[in-house]
């Protein structure tokens, strides 16, 4: 072949190359958004807190938006798989996903292969402090008594939390640095790490009131000790960590984020949607329920900074740990 025919063939297929991609680009432009469901993927498993969110914020969303948001369960390694399927995912802005602190912690505690630049925050939905729970008839009456138990026993006792790496385990790494040694025993399906205390598979529980209120509503469990700065109303007799010198807090968030990339007007589309779903009625009630923060909603500028903050203070606790 010539080379001059060689150029203009080659030249030829880049042409019809960029022409599709920009056909591509008009066609997303084009369409009505949205037009087809839109997944909420969960990187936990069905009935934790994370579900409980997806599914009453879907549910609001769907009346304002008119498609149907289906909750995609995608539990495993601390949120790490539900984070893939997002990311794997296309821009076009018809999946989210929920992401929590947990997940968020793993960019100081783990090896992701992601990183903030790859995903979009859409708000923050809801803030909630931890705090480790025992069963109604625990032989620990108090803080106190677990506490001289542990640091009597260092490792034996079992405390069931959500994922290696996670804000739960940071946590209980940082009171082991405080001479209160404990076990961490991950469950990565909800339901199995509510009960595990309740059926003798682990001595305490590391979980948020709103996720277990059920269980605290039927005398199932009670709390021991609460991750906060100050006492929370609901618990008003149970000690918080600031007032017993633990220099620990990281309150559980959940969060809604997009893949980077997708184009700007569906993300404020979805952002303001989401927006006027956290000031519902029904989600306020469903905050109050959880024993959440009422003032939890943050926009996506607001969240994009809590996510830093958030990141500076867990780096900063882990390194402390390790000193």
């Amino acid at each position: 072949m010539k080379p001059v025919s060689r150029f203009i063939k080659l030249f030829g297929v880049a042409a019809i190359a960029a022409g599709n991609l920009f056909a591509a680009g008009a066609a997303l432009a084009q369409e009505k958004y949205p037009s087809r469901p839109i997944e909420i993927i969960v990187p936990w498993g069905p009935g934790g807190g994370a579900d409980q969110l997806a599914r009453k914020v879907g549910k609001i969303l769907e009346d304002s938006l008119k498609v149907s948001f289906p909750v995609v369960n995608a539990p495993g390694a601390t949120g790490s798989t539900g984070m893939t399927k997002l990311l794997v995912g296309g821009t076009d802005g018809y999946a989210i996903s929920v992401f929590i602190a947990d997940t968020h912690a793993l960019q100081v505690t783990g090896n992701t292969k992601w990183k903030a630049a790859d995903y979009k925050p859409l708000a923050i939905m809801l803030q909630q402090p931890s705090a480790i729970f025992v069963p109604m008839d625990s032989r620990f009456k108090t803080w106190a008594d677990f506490e001289k138990e542990a640091k009597a026993n260092p490792g034996k006792l079992k405390v069931a939390v959500l994922g290696l790496g996670s804000i739960d385990d940071v946590t209980l790494r940082y009171l082991g640095s405080k001479g209160i040694k404990t076990n961490a025993v991950p469950f990565a399906n909800p339901g199995e790490r509510y009960v595990s205390i309740l059926g003798g598979h682990a001595d305490a529980l590391y979980e948020q009131a709103g996720d277990v209120r059920q269980m605290l509503d039927n005398k199932q469990m009670r709390p021991l000790l609460i991750f906060a700065n100050e006492r929370v109303p609901e618990f008003k007799d149970i000690p918080v960590s600031k007032e017993l010198g633990y220099n620990v807090t990281l309150p559980q968030f959940r969060s809604l984020i997009v893949k980077a990339g997708t184009p700007p007007d569906r993300v404020k589309l979805l952002a303001d949607a989401i927006a006027k779903a956290a000031a519902t009625p029904e989600y306020k009630t469903f905050l109050k329920d959880s024993y959440a923060d009422p003032n939890s909603y943050l926009g996506p500028a607001e969240a994009e900074k809590f996510l830093q903050h958030e990141l500076e203070a867990m780096t900063a606790l882990v390194n402390s740990i390790d000193k």
